[in-house]
């Protein structure tokens, strides 16, 4: 029985559920990266670094070509890329409602006393 699509959408935000993978898609975004510029940028150990790039290796979202001993990763598509844009413009909306929130409720602190 084939998976229903929005079981397959999920999934696929769910492999996308983890900083380190976000951050070395944002990274990527600029064009292929060797391993030794994706650790330097996100200062964590290789062995998981390692791991978060076989998680989107074998998603596709990714690929890793070989160039000596140098592996070079890049984004699989240009999607991606839209897909982390549309993230940040959801997430701008988001804290900016917030912070209309907020001072909304900060102006009200000082209202508040004069209601009863």
């Amino acid at each position: 029985m084939p998976v229903p699509l929005y079981q397959a959408k999920a999934e696929f935000f769910r492999m996308l559920g983890h900083p380190v993978r976000i951050r070395v898609l944002e990274l990527l975004q600029d064009g292929p990266k060797p391993v030794r510029d994706l650790l330097s940028a996100i200062e964590i150990e290789p062995s998981n670094l390692s791991q978060q790039l076989a998680v989107l290796r074998r998603s596709g979202i990714v690929t890793a070509t070989r160039n000596g001993s140098t592996v070079v990763y890049e984004l699989a598509g240009g999607d991606v890329a839209e897909l982390l844009g549309a993230a940040r413009r959801i997430l701008s909306a988001l804290l900016a409602d917030q912070n209309e929130l907020l001072a909304e409720l900060r102006g009200g602190e000082r209202g508040d006393s004069h209601v009863r």
